[in-house]
């Protein structure tokens, strides 16, 4: 029980420590959403979170859906790749909410624009009217508003993405964080606890920081940016004490308990990879900031197969 209070503390600061460094530090200039330094972590980050994807939550879910616990369940479930199926079902089904998400929230930015412009118009048109009557000045009107719209569309669009990629992030992180917690509170090995906590303090505090950096870009209200790092902060420690209340009337051998944690593991490892390889590395390796300085896109994608080897070599102990 001392350990999985530990691992309670130390998960937790680990995930308090890596959504808040990019949410207290972008008023730094080091760590400011559109520097170097951060995407340089990012980069780092993206490759934990692709690495605990493919290497954990994949080989999770395939041992989960072979364990000869499953009984006559086995022979069942080994006749199809099912790990590999409903992973693949998950990352279809998180471009669907993607594409989805996006296309909402551009049509609401649209719609409040065309009521901006509505209200310009008519400023301008009153101010037009008064002028002929001579009840004012002739003065500078202030014309510009309505040209700016010609250039706000990239950073509207850019805008939408940054708040689209946070949320289906955070949906995605959270949803196997509970998984991984639960596992660890219902661990009864001290020898498998130890080297489980280590990987898991890594790579929630990386996960954080990825997560606190998009945060960041998509520009949250203040109270809206600190209930999405708490929640994501303390979904696994919650989990762990969960899974730690049950452990003594939960068998995770049982074929109900294999199936669920097997399915769950892949419908969130592919949940991981879409996010890592679509919204955090495409996303960025692609940009033309990246591609334009030769020299920080080797050091980025350096610290990119640092990040998943490091993520990867910890499945050797967790």
């Amino acid at each position: 029980m001392v350990l999985k209070f530990v691992a309670v503390a130390s998960i937790l600061v680990a995930g308090f420590g890596g959504v808040s460094i990019p949410l207290v530090g972008k008023s730094r200039r080091f760590l400011r959403p559109d520097g170097d330094v951060f995407a340089a972590a990012k980069a780092f980050a993206a490759g934990v979170i692709l690495a605990t994807g493919f290497v954990h939550m994949l080989r999770d879910s395939w041992d989960a859906l072979r364990e000869p616990c499953l009984g006559t369940h086995s022979r069942a479930w080994a006749k199809f790749p099912f790990t590999g199926f409903f992973a693949m079902v998950s990352a279809l089904f998180t471009l669907l909410v993607d594409f989805l998400a996006t296309e909402y929230y551009e049509r609401r930015e649209a719609r409040g624009r065309v009521e901006r412009g509505k209200v310009v118009d008519y400023d301008e048109g009153c101010d037009e009217a008064l002028l002929e009557t001579g009840i004012v000045e002739v003065k500078d009107l202030g014309r510009g508003g309505r040209h700016s719209h010609s250039h706000d569309g990239d950073d509207v669009e850019s805008s939408v993405r940054h708040v689209v990629v946070s949320q289906v992030l955070e949906l995605g992180i959270v949803s196997h964080s509970m998984i991984i917690g639960l596992s660890l509170g219902v661990s009864q090995s001290p020898c498998t606890m130890k080297p489980l906590i280590v990987a898991l303090s890594f790579h929630q505090f990386f996960e954080g920081f990825a997560l606190g950096g998009c945060i960041s870009q998509a520009q949250f209200k203040t109270l809206s940016a600190t209930i999405m790092s708490c929640f994501f902060a303390l979904t696994t420690p919650l989990g762990v004490a969960i899974g730690a209340s049950v452990a003594s009337i939960f068998n995770p051998y049982s074929p109900v308990a294999l199936i669920t944690e097997g399915i769950l593991d892949a419908l969130s490892a592919g949940i991981l990879v879409y996010m890592a390889l679509v919204d955090l590395i495409a996303a960025d390796f692609l940009s033309k900031k990246m591609r334009c300085n030769f020299r920080f896109q080797i050091i980025c994608y350096c610290l990119l197969f640092l990040g998943a080897g490091l993520m990867s070599s910890l499945a050797i102990w967790a």
